[in-house]
């Protein structure tokens, strides 16, 4: 089995610790816009809860049959302080054991990992914003109000914009580190 070099042991360490910053800031965050809001709104995604102007949100959107957001229709709450606790610990334990093959197996967990967290937003926007209330105040016949994934879209006369926010920036620097490294690694073996 081969070994990782120390400096690549380093930044595997140091990467992985940084992603404590997950238990205290926002992961994800979606802005709104409009006429009537130029300020904007703003919701923040973090590991076990929601914030930002949260009940402003859910109150609008109920005119257009959603449902309110609430803490509870997120299970993962539950379990994401796990799965980043899993990601930290794995991440230690290859800096600690510097085997190359578990570099490889931490990279594919970060990337599978990112991979499922945007799946599911993806899985519950489509759920939120295609399953309307057919009793609300406003109905647009066709119109759907799915939140992008990523990036900015226009619903009705907001813009909507999604994407990380600190904590989801650590997560993809921490990943590209690692990708760093495990290239750097592969490279200097072929020397």
């Amino acid at each position: 089995m081969k070994t990782i070099k120390p400096i690549s042991r380093i930044i595997l360490a140091i990467g992985s610790l940084s992603m404590l910053a997950a238990y205290f800031v926002p992961l994800w965050r979606i802005l709104l816009w409009a006429p009537q809001y130029p300020e904007g709104l703003e919701m923040k995604i973090f590991i076990d809860t929601l914030g930002g102007d949260v009940k402003i949100i859910s109150a609008l959107n109920h005119y257009i049959g959603m449902r309110h957001i609430e803490v509870s229709m997120f299970p993962e709450f539950s379990y994401m302080i796990y799965i980043v606790g899993g990601m930290i610990a794995t991440g230690l334990l290859t800096a600690l054991w510097g085997k190359r093959f578990m570099l490889v197996s931490y990279f594919l967990l970060i990337i599978a990992v990112g991979m499922a967290a945007l799946l599911d937003f993806y899985l519950w926007g489509y759920d939120y914003g295609h399953n309307l209330d057919p009793s609300a105040a406003i109905k647009i016949e066709g119109m759907t109000y799915q939140p992008p994934l990523i990036g900015t879209k226009e619903l009705l006369n907001f813009t909507a914009f999604s994407g990380p926010d600190v904590g989801g920036w650590v997560f993809i620097a921490v990943g590209l580190a690692i990708g760093g490294v495990l290239i750097y690694e592969l490279m200097s073996n072929k020397k």
